[in-house]
């Protein structure tokens, strides 16, 4: 039985939504795109394969992310939870004072 391995391909415009298409890609990444040409992109990769899974990633915050959930992308990646959170220093020293 071989591994079921999955292909994700990164995509940031439709020459290379379409390109992933015709290569079969399992997962289409729709990578810093606006929720308009996300709608667009999605609309076109469900038409084409409507099994294809749809993920979207780049600049996707607390403020972008309900216009980007109502593109229709199954997924939703950020960073925003690492690179825009406060960072806070934690300390601890073991063993005795000097």
């Amino acid at each position: 039985m071989p591994y079921p391995l999955k292909i994700e391909v990164e995509t940031t415009n439709p020459a290379e939504i379409e390109a992933a298409i015709a290569h079969q890609a399992d997962i289409i990444m729709l990578d810093n795109m606006t929720p308009a040409q996300m709608c667009d992109a999605v609309a076109l990769i469900r038409a084409a394969n409507p099994r294809i899974q749809i993920e979207a990633s780049g600049n996707i915050t607390l403020d972008t992310i309900r216009a980007v959930a109502e593109t229709g992308v199954d997924f939703i990646s950020s960073s925003a939870t690492i690179t825009r959170s406060p960072w806070l220093d934690i300390r601890m020293r073991w063993g005795r004072p000097t």
